[in-house]
């Protein structure tokens, strides 16, 4: 019978077979090194605002660790989800229960900050020396909305409000479109200053700025950046926050400041005070300061009531969880107070020993969330 010889294949074809396996090597290892293969994205379904009231009682249900950069406490809670940051990533809970819903971490980056606007979480990385990139994420869904690039120093603080989001750092700041991504406009300090704090609100973008021998506030517009005005203020002075008014506190107490012109509004709100937080509902402003909690109107700055408090109330509760009006979560020892907007009147108390003094509060169904630098508490 014949004999069938075995014929090697063409030079061509080892050639061939040797470069695939060298392309899928590098191909594994670029992976490998990769961002897509450091990067943990999960999504989840849509969460629902929790229905009902907090009872008259409540406990701490869970607890979870989070890691601003600029060791204040912020405000992260939207709808049924509650966002926390650590050192790569962030990750929203379940208001009710603390479970993990979804979460978004790169391994081979660092989180410099985050902030919550709109529906949307927009988180910086910085993968070298510098705060890189940016991201922005379905605060429900953990769907990831855009990414863009960005050169953000490394210690570039994030806030926001509807529609801006701001980066601050000593030298400048910046404002990014949290919907579209794009970078709206720059500005630095004045010659001879740095930059000691800024935040964003209905009126704009204040800066506070320390220079040589004065205490500066500039009010910039949030969309196009024009300057609005300039004033110098005693020394000591620092930036409780903006919302229609820009909120200022020093020896002389807590002063608001007109969107217009700068002018003060009213007489200072508060005995002298070391420092302000401030959120706003509608027309007026809540400042806390020295242990009291002030609502003033931010038209004229007259006081419209004033009350002991541990705390900042976080937002409003919505409304339709009450009876009618709306309302405000006052921290006060070991109780949370349902507080009539307009006249302060209290509406429900709901005791709460868990609480801690400090932070943020904030009310969605029947959950009460404190927030501090570090941690989350969630009380039911």
């Amino acid at each position: 019978m014949p004999v069938t010889s075995l014929r090697r294949p063409p030079l061509r074809v080892w050639v061939w077979t040797a470069a695939v396996l060298v392309l899928a090597v590098v191909a594994t290892l670029l992976w490998r090194g990769s961002d897509a293969a450091a990067t943990v994205s999960t999504t989840a379904a849509p969460a629902g605002v929790p229905s009902g009231t907090p009872a008259g009682a409540v406990s701490t249900a869970w607890t979870a660790r989070t890691t601003p950069t600029d060791g204040a406490a912020r405000s992260t809670v939207d709808g049924g989800r509650v966002v926390v940051g650590d050192g790569h990533g962030v990750r929203a809970l379940d208001v009710v229960t603390g479970d993990e819903a979804w979460r978004y971490s790169r391994a081979n980056a660092r989180l410099c900050d985050w902030t919550v606007v709109g529906g949307r979480v927009v988180a910086a990385y910085g993968t070298e020396d510098r705060c890189d990139e940016a991201v922005a994420l379905a605060v429900d869904t953990g769907v990831r909305q855009w990414t863009r690039n960005l050169d953000l120093r490394p210690d570039a603080v994030l806030s926001a409000t509807e529609g801006i989001v701001l980066a601050t750092s000593p030298t400048g700041v910046l404002t990014l479109d949290p919907v579209g991504d794009s970078i709206r406009w720059r500005a630095d300090p004045d010659e001879g200053c740095t930059i000691e704090d800024a935040d964003v609100g209905g009126a704009g973008v204040a800066l506070l700025q320390r220079c040589a021998g004065t205490t500066r506030v500039r009010l910039l517009d949030g969309y196009d950046g024009t300057p609005l005005w300039s004033r110098d203020v005693p020394a000591g002075t620092t930036l409780g926050g903006v919302e229609q008014a820009v909120v200022l506190a020093g020896e002389g107490g807590v002063q608001l400041l007109g969107p217009a012109d700068g002018a003060p509004l009213g007489a200072p709100g508060t005995a002298p005070a070391a420092g302000a937080s401030v959120t706003g509902v509608g027309s007026s402003a809540l400042v806390w300061a020295g242990g009291t909690l002030t609502v003033v109107d931010q038209g004229t700055g007259a006081v419209t009531w004033r009350t002991p408090a541990t705390g900042l109330p976080a937002g409003p509760v919505d409304r339709a969880l009450l009876a009618a009006g709306t309302s405000v979560p006052v921290p006060e020892g070991d109780a949370v107070v349902l507080r009539d907007l307009a006249t302060g009147a209290e509406l429900q108390r709901v005791a709460a020993p868990g609480l801690l003094a400090g932070g943020l509060v904030a009310v969605t169904g029947p959950v009460v969330v404190q927030q501090l630098p570090d941690r989350v508490l969630a009380h039911r």
